[in-house]
């Protein structure tokens, strides 16, 4: 089948989920989800019924293809189904939309998928390995006169949200591995996603923005800063997931085998330009095929770091 997927009709099938407003990681286990009516998966299952799919929003180049459009085009023509894109503010709206059965799949990083997997109400459908490369890194501009991790002290830094895995999790860890506490060594805000991190450094209202090096080598329209304006404060560790595809618990055995055979091939080095930032971290990577929730447990002890002990969001 050709995709019927263009530009014009994915804006045209993008909704958007307004969900409660998450302060805090305790709400993945607790929220409830108030969905627009036009996410229904359940509306008809099996080769009729369009695969969804809520992600947050990545990309607003008009010049470049969105990524999340690329991702839809790339999944209908490998499945022959329609795909339908719903926008969530945030990683951890996306995984209430899967357990709520809103929509049927959300793509995340290594811990919102911990932290989902771990609620026993939504299965990984695949999982991408990790490898030995930092993850997350402190940007600062180029004339701060912080020069090294310890330096942070006293500062104030930004991050992504609280259930980023490059945003919060893995620089909060390097922090603390030199011997910074949040809340105590250095003054925590959230900025809602990366792109707000760079705003409050470009702007001054933080002295540095913690996120993906990913990103930083990407650059425009995911990092927007040039050469020359800005550093790189310490590398974080690895991760021994990168990421996983998340499916509502309900999904047919239809879809679900079609979408274990299809994403592989969606997130190949053929795909991997189009799919830009959403598939840097995944496209290259060993792919497990329904991993057991124990894969994810090497994240419990740095999200303790944060605050969050992942065996209690049940």
């Amino acid at each position: 089948m050709t995709s019927k997927f263009t530009r014009k009709a994915a804006l045209m099938r993008r909704t958007t989920l307004p969900l409660l407003a998450l302060s805090g990681l305790t709400v993945v286990a607790l929220a409830g989800c108030q969905a627009a009516a036009s996410a229904s998966p359940g509306d008809g299952e099996g080769s009729s019924a369009p695969i969804t799919i809520a992600t947050i929003p990545l990309g607003d180049d008009p010049s470049a293809e969105n990524p999340i459009d690329a991702l839809a085009t790339l999944l209908e023509e490998q499945t022959g189904r329609d795909v339908e894109i719903t926008d969530v503010p945030d990683y951890l709206s996306v995984v209430e939309a899967i357990r709520a059965d809103h929509v049927d799949i959300g793509i995340m990083s290594g811990f919102p998928s911990a932290l989902a997997v771990n609620t026993g109400e939504v299965d990984a459908l695949l999982a991408w390995q990790g490898d030995d490369t930092p993850v997350s890194t402190c940007v600062v501009l180029d004339d701060s006169p912080v020069t090294e991790v310890a330096d942070l002290e006293g500062a104030t830094v930004a991050f992504a949200d609280q259930a980023s895995s490059s945003g919060y999790f893995m620089p909060v860890y390097m922090l603390h591995e030199e011997g910074l506490e949040q809340g105590t060594d250095y003054e925590a805000i959230f900025a809602g996603g990366h792109e707000g991190s760079f705003a409050a450094l470009e702007q001054g209202q933080v002295d540095a923005a913690c996120t993906a090096i990913m990103l930083t080598q990407l650059g425009e329209p995911y990092f927007p800063f040039a050469d020359g304006e800005w550093r790189g404060i310490g590398e974080s560790p690895s991760m021994p997931i990168a990421g996983a595809v998340l499916a509502r618990q309900s999904l047919d055995d239809e879809t679900r085998t079609l979408l274990e055979k299809a994403l592989p091939q969606v997130f190949s080095e053929e795909n991997a330009e189009s799919l830009g930032a959403l598939g840097e971290g995944f496209v290259g990577r060993e792919t497990m095929i329904a991993p057991d929730p124990e894969e994810f447990q090497g994240f419990v002890d740095i999200a303790a770091v944060a605050g969050v002990k992942l065996e209690d969001l049940r």
